[in-house]
């Protein structure tokens, strides 16, 4: 059983905070006590969370998951702000899509810099804070059900999960004895703005009514519905906190039963 307040005092650093699955897990790791740093590259919807959450949150704007010199000047601010990070969550993240052969050069680099090259450079940049904090500390990504097995029309989505989960795992064992746990949250389609705009896009291409759009999106969840930011957001608390100090190099599927990892 959790403790009532079992982050408090802790400083979490979320990435692509301001809407979604990143704004559930920035609001639920501040009701758990936590100080939250709330990191994204556009001000407005991050302000709107922060807003909710009160003086335990600091908006970072401008944070470029590709751009190693923005990291590293929001982690100055963070630090002077709250302390060192203890808990770091990477869940910034971009998926276009297109078919392998329409996906050009650039998209493809796009993504995997976005989402997998963005969790290394962050990753890289939290890592002393973690290390030093050690017992304790928590390295989350929020990868994807992508990260374990395929989708069509999403190949550099695909790869870039994909690559990291395979980051976690190999992470995993090089920080065991250091006390720092790293996990993978792989939640299928979830319902956030960025599934809504693709519902949109559906209808407005092929005509189909909004309940055979959103058909497509949960066919493949046995339950036969889209996962809640919230559901990804509470596996991402109990992750962070003291229950789960044995856990780790796990890819945990928040899917209903389309994937079962093992």
């Amino acid at each position: 059983m959790l403790d009532a307040l079992p982050l408090e005092g802790r400083h979490a650093l979320v990435t692509g905070a301001g809407s979604g699955i990143g704004a559930a897990i920035a609001r639920t790791l501040a009701k758990a006590g936590a100080n939250v740093t709330l990191a994204g590259r556009r001000r407005e919807p991050l302000e709107a969370v922060a807003a909710e959450i009160g003086s335990q949150a600091l908006v970072l704007d401008s944070f470029d998951v590709t751009k190693p010199g923005a990291i590293a000047a929001g982690l100055e601010k963070a630090s002077s702000t709250f302390g060192p990070v203890s808990i770091l969550v990477n869940n910034a993240g971009e998926a276009p899509s297109a078919p392998f052969e329409k996906t050009s050069a650039d998209m493809w680099s796009y993504v995997l810099s976005v989402d997998l090259t963005g969790v290394f450079n962050v990753t890289q940049a939290v890592l002393p804070d973690l290390k030093a904090h050690g017992e304790g500390a928590r390295l989350i990504n929020i990868a994807s059900t992508a990260g374990l097995t395929g989708y069509a029309y999403v190949s550099a989505y695909c790869a870039a999960k994909h690559g990291v989960v395979g980051l976690t795992r190999a992470l995993a064992l090089e920080l065991a004895k250091k006390g720092v746990t790293v996990n993978a949250v792989c939640p299928s389609f979830t319902d956030t703005p960025i599934i809504q705009q693709s519902l949109e896009t559906i209808i407005q291409k092929t005509g189909r009514s909004r309940e055979e759009a959103l058909a497509e999106f949960t066919r493949s969840n046995p339950q036969g519905r889209l996962i809640q930011p919230q559901e990804v957001a509470d596996t991402t608390l109990w992750l962070a906190s003291p229950s789960a100090g044995s856990v780790t190099g796990q890819a945990i599927a928040i899917a209903g039963g389309e994937v079962m990892a093992g």
